[in-house]
């Protein structure tokens, strides 16, 4: 059992539920310029990152992909992601609230961080009903910070806000290989991967978190408050 003050949870894919449509437009808007990029390239090379360096690096990924510029991409890619929002319905995953309000109840503190702007990240939250003091307590986006995932800043800005100043009494959560990296940079006592989102257990323990788990509901058997 590990003894938590703050648990830091990535949002798509680890509490968030929307189907990955992120990615599938991240991958719609690249596909428009002529590749032909699958979904799992897309993940395997962009999930977990400020959507604008993820469309670079997925380029950079392509060995035959000539020099593209990447900003009509990601400009396209938010006109895209609107629409595809309007109508989307987003959910938790089940059993995030329930785990969320044990954590609370333990006196733990809850942090959201996400590759998302702030714009995207509060209308995901918006559409789950989630509202801040309730299911957590601060949220920290790629406008935030000046350095993206794997970088810690996130993780640090968070840890300011609420006020945690050990980090091995921080958790670190999330359902790609960068939010691992990113707990591990700074210096989380616990980084957890979770299945449900953008990387399999495989690539999930290929950055050796302390836990794969193959849902949250399994996280409150490690932590204690």
């Amino acid at each position: 059992m590990h003894n938590i003050e703050l648990a830091v949870f990535d949002m798509a894919g680890t509490v968030v539920n929307e189907s990955n449509v992120v990615y599938k437009t991240v991958q719609k808007a690249i596909n428009k310029k002529g590749y032909d990029f699958t979904l799992e390239f897309v993940l395997e090379h962009g999930a977990g990152k400020e959507k604008h360096q993820a469309i670079k690096d997925i380029l950079k990924a392509d060995n035959n992909s000539i020099s593209e510029p990447s900003e009509p991409i990601f400009e396209d890619f938010k006109q895209l992601l609107d629409e595809a929002y309007h109508d989307l319905k987003v959910t938790s995953f089940d059993g995030v609230e329930e785990v969320l309000t044990k954590l609370k109840s333990q006196h733990i503190k809850i942090a959201l961080n996400t590759g998302y702007n702030r714009a995207i990240a509060e209308l995901l939250l918006q559409k789950m009903n989630w509202t801040k003091g309730n299911q957590y307590d601060t949220l920290v986006t790629a406008d935030d910070v000046l350095e993206g995932r794997p970088h810690p800043a996130m993780i640090i800005k968070a840890m300011q806000v609420l006020e945690v100043s050990d980090a091995n009494k921080v958790l670190k959560a999330g359902d790609s290989i960068i939010d691992i990296e990113e707990g591990k940079n700074a210096l989380c006592g616990v980084t957890i991967g979770v299945t449900t989102g953008a990387h399999t257990e495989e690539q999930l323990k290929s950055a050796e978190p302390t836990y794969v788990l193959n849902s949250l509901i399994e996280l409150t058997n490690y932590i204690k408050g």
